[in-house]
């Protein structure tokens, strides 16, 4: 009995664990970015939102990531690369060296990493206007609430 229970312990120990709760999340983004400004959640809510069309699983997709002159710095990649498990190391995450279109502060393409269909995100430059003062006026787990309740900061479409 004291065997199987020591496996079980073991076993779900070796499960690969992700950050679930919004202060897992804080904690995560700030320790991967440096800081946890509003931008960080945002890409979390990309992320997430990803996975869940795509239902993938850890390390199983593709992220592009175009960036505009406009944006202040590629926050949002860092927030898509841990709720995606996209990284640079492993190649799956790559940060273009074209721009996004104008009028968007940042263009992201997720697909799975042994291709197939996946998902355009689009942030607006309009986004930037709300994301901003929430970095002045709230903390950061007040950001991450406010960023997942927010509506309209990106659009979604599917590509082939």
């Amino acid at each position: 009995m004291i065997r199987l229970l020591l496996a079980a312990v073991l076993a779900v120990g070796a499960v690969p664990t992700k950050a679930e709760t919004p202060d897992e999340w804080v904690a995560l983004g700030a320790r991967v970015h440096g800081g946890f400004g509003a931008f960080i959640p945002l890409g979390i809510k990309i992320g997430l939102d990803a996975v869940d069309r795509l239902k993938a699983q850890p390390r199983t997709l593709a992220v592009t990531y175009y960036d505009s002159d406009s944006s202040p710095c590629a926050c949002f990649a860092d927030g898509i690369a841990i709720a995606t498990y996209a990284s640079v190391g492993q190649r799956s995450l790559t940060i273009a060296s074209e721009k996004a279109p104008p009028g968007t502060a940042a263009v992201v393409f997720i697909r799975p990493r042994k291709g197939g269909a996946g998902f355009r995100y689009a942030i607006p430059m309009a986004a930037l206007g709300k994301l901003g003062p929430m970095n002045k006026t709230f903390r950061p787990r007040e950001r991450y609430d406010a960023v997942m309740a927010m509506d309209g900061l990106f659009q979604v479409e599917a590509v082939p």
